[in-house]
């Protein structure tokens, strides 16, 4: 799982084929259940990179992509995004989302 903390970090971890971003804080509880289910998901889907973004830290990412409620999952495919899920999630609705983009 890597991490990004700028626009530029993110541009280069997503312009090739699925990423998840996941826009978290450390102090929210969904956030913390929801990263180990994407801990295994990228285990299991190993054509999916997972990256996670504090919102604390990056700021000017989050007011970006207009993240108002964490966890927020924005999903990309070649560099554009492509889907965006706010909440916890569990591993089956995450390989259903994805299936979905890849199909």
């Amino acid at each position: 799982m890597e991490y990004v903390n700028n626009e530029q970090e993110l541009n280069e971890a997503s312009k090739e084929g699925v990423t998840i971003v996941d826009f978290y804080a450390n102090w929210c509880g969904p956030c913390r259940m929801l990263s180990p289910v994407l801990e295994e998901f990228e285990e299991e889907r190993k054509e999916v990179k997972v990256v996670k973004v504090d919102v604390d830290e990056s700021r000017d990412l989050a007011m970006k992509y207009k993240i108002s409620a964490i966890p927020a999952l924005l999903i990309f495919k070649d560099g554009a995004l492509v889907k965006s899920e706010v909440g916890f999630m569990t591993k089956d609705d995450l390989h259903s989302i994805i299936d979905e983009i890849i199909a």
